[in-house]
C-alpha cells in the first residue's frame, strides 16, 4: 500500500464521524491556546455555534445561491489558490477573512504532526476508521444528525465526500501554501453552517432530536475527543513509541483544525491532560445506542461486503469490539465470532511488536492486516472522482425518509 493511499486511508474515521453532536454538559473549561481575558470566562461552547458562517449560509440557501457556489469552488483546492470567481460577493468576502491559519499556529509543529501521521498511518487508519468512526454511531445526537441529514441517505457517498478532510490533514504539506487542508477546513465549516439551518427543517430529525440547533462548538469538540483524544489514548495503551514532541505536534494539528472549523480558541484544550479530563466529562458519559446509530453502524460495517477483503465480517465485528468495547459491540448488535476474537486479541499485539521492531518474528496475520487496510481504503478511494482530492459540496436539503 503506497504512502498516498495510506494517508488517504487514515481519513476514514474523520469521514465517518466528522459532524458530531453530543449532549451539552456544564463541564467545559476555557483552556485554549489563548485562554486569556473576558472571553475565557464567557458562554460555554454548548451555546456557541458560528456567528460568522451561520447567517451567511441562511442567506445563501434562501436565495438559492448554493448550487452556484458548489460549481464555482470546485476548482478551489490548494491553500494558495486564489478565491474562485463567480462567488456571491458576501460569500467571497467571508472566505477572504477566514481562509488563513491562526496567528498562534506553529509551522514546525504542524510539519512534525504530518510526519507523525505518515509514520503511524496504519495504526491511525484502524483507530480512526474502526474506532472513532463506529464510536460516532453511539453518540446519540451525532447519529441522529448524520442519519437525517442529506448525507445519511448514502453513507459511502458521504464518506467519500468528507474523506478529504482527514487526508488533507495528514499530508506532509497540509498547512503549507501547496497543501489543501486550510481550504478543506473552510469548506467543511460552511457545510456545518448549512446543516445547522437545514436540519431543524426536517420533521424526522425534530421527532427524535432533543436539541433545536445541531453542531455547536461543544459538538465539534466532542468530535475532536472521539478522534484525536481517543487515538492519543489508544496509542499509549498499545505502547506505541510516542515521543513527547510527537504528542505535542499531534495535539497542535488538531487544535488548529478545530479552530479552523469555527471553535473559539479559548475552549480548545491546551494539553493532552486537559483533553483527557474534558473527554471524560463530555464524551464517555453520553455513549449509548440509538435506532439511528444502530442502522448507521450496520450500513458502515456492511460496506465491506462490496469487495473481497480476505477476512470475514466476524473479524470486522471483533476488531470493533477490541478497539471500543464489548459493551459497544452489544449495543450495536455485532454478532460474536470467538475464533476471530482470539485472533484479533493475539495477532494484533504481535503485529504491533513486529512493526515497531520489537519482535523478530513476523506474525502470520501480518499479510491479513495489511490486506485488510488496503482493501478498506480502496473501497472509499474508488468512490471519489479524483485520486488527489474529493469534492466537498454544500447540501441544499435533508434526508427524505
Amino acid at each position: 500500500m503506497d504512502n498516498l493511499s495510506r494517508r488517504k486511508a487514515l481519513s476514514l474515521g474523520v469521514a465517518l464521524g466528522l459532524v458530531s453532536a453530543a449532549n451539552p454538559l456544564q463541564a467545559w473549561a476555557a483552556t485554549g491556546p489563548a485562554a486569556t481575558g473576558p472571553a475565557a470566562t464567557g458562554t460555554g461552547p454548548e451555546w456557541i455555534w458560528d456567528e460568522a458562517a451561520d447567517p451567511l449560509m441562511v442567506t445563501m440557501l434562501e436565495q438559492g445561491k448554493v448550487p452556484g457556489i458548489n460549481a464555482a469552488w470546485a476548482s478551489w483546492v490548494n491553500n494558495d489558490d486564489p478565491l474562485p470567481v463567480g462567488l456571491p460577493p458576501e460569500f467571497a468576502a467571508y472566505l477572504g477573512r477566514v481562509n488563513r491559519l491562526p496567528s498562534w499556529a506553529d509551522p514546525a509543529k504542524l510539519a512534525r504532526a504530518a510526519d507523525f501521521n505518515r509514520r503511524r498511518d496504519t495504526y491511525l487508519f484502524m483507530l480512526y476508521g474502526l474506532g472513532s468512526g463506529i464510536m460516532s454511531t453511539v453518540i446519540p445526537r451525532e447519529a441522529k444528525s448524520v442519519y437525517w441529514s442529506a448525507g445519511g441517505a448514502d453513507m459511502q457517498d458521504r464518506a467519500a465526500k468528507t474523506f478529504t478532510f482527514g487526508y488533507d490533514l495528514a499530508e506532509l504539506n497540509a498547512f503549507e501554501p501547496s497543501g489543501q487542508f486550510v481550504v478543506t477546513a473552510n469548506k467543511t465549516r460552511v457545510v456545518h453552517a448549512a446543516v445547522r439551518h437545514l436540519l431543524p427543517q426536517s420533521p424526522h430529525w425534530r421527532a427524535v432530536a432533543d436539541e433545536t440547533v445541531p453542531i455547536s462548538a461543544a459538538d465539534i469538540l466532542v468530535t475532536f475527543h472521539s478522534l484525536g483524544t481517543y487515538v492519543y489514548r489508544k496509542l499509549r495503551d498499545w505502547r506505541i513509541p510516542f515521543p513527547a514532541a510527537d504528542q505535542e505536534a499531534f495535539l497542535h494539528s488538531w487544535q488548529v483544525a478545530v479552530h479552523l472549523l469555527g471553535v473559539p480558541v479559548e475552549h480548545i484544550p491546551r494539553t493532552w491532560a486537559e483533553a483527557e479530563r474534558q473527554s471524560a466529562q463530555v464524551l464517555t458519559p453520553i455513549l449509548t445506542p440509538s435506532t439511528e446509530g444502530i442502522a448507521l453502524a450496520e450500513e458502515l460495517l456492511g460496506l465491506t461486503a462490496q469487495i473481497d477483503l480476505g477476512v470475514t465480517r466476524g473479524f470486522l465485528n471483533e476488531f470493533v469490539r477490541y478497539v471500543l468495547s464489548d459493551q459497544v459491540g452489544d449495543w450495536l448488535g455485532l454478532r460474536r465470532d470467538y475464533a476471530a476474537a482470539a485472533l484479533v486479541r493475539t495477532a494484533w499485539p504481535a503485529f504491533i511488536l513486529f512493526r515497531e521492531g520489537l519482535s523478530p518474528i513476523m506474525p502470520k496475520s501480518f499479510y491479513m492486516f495489511d490486506q485488510f487496510v488496503r482493501a478498506l481504503a480502496m473501497l472509499f478511494l474508488n468512490k471519489g472522482s479524483s485520486g488527489k482530492t474529493t469534492p466537498i459540496t454544500i447540501p441544499t436539503g435533508n434526508r427524505a425518509a
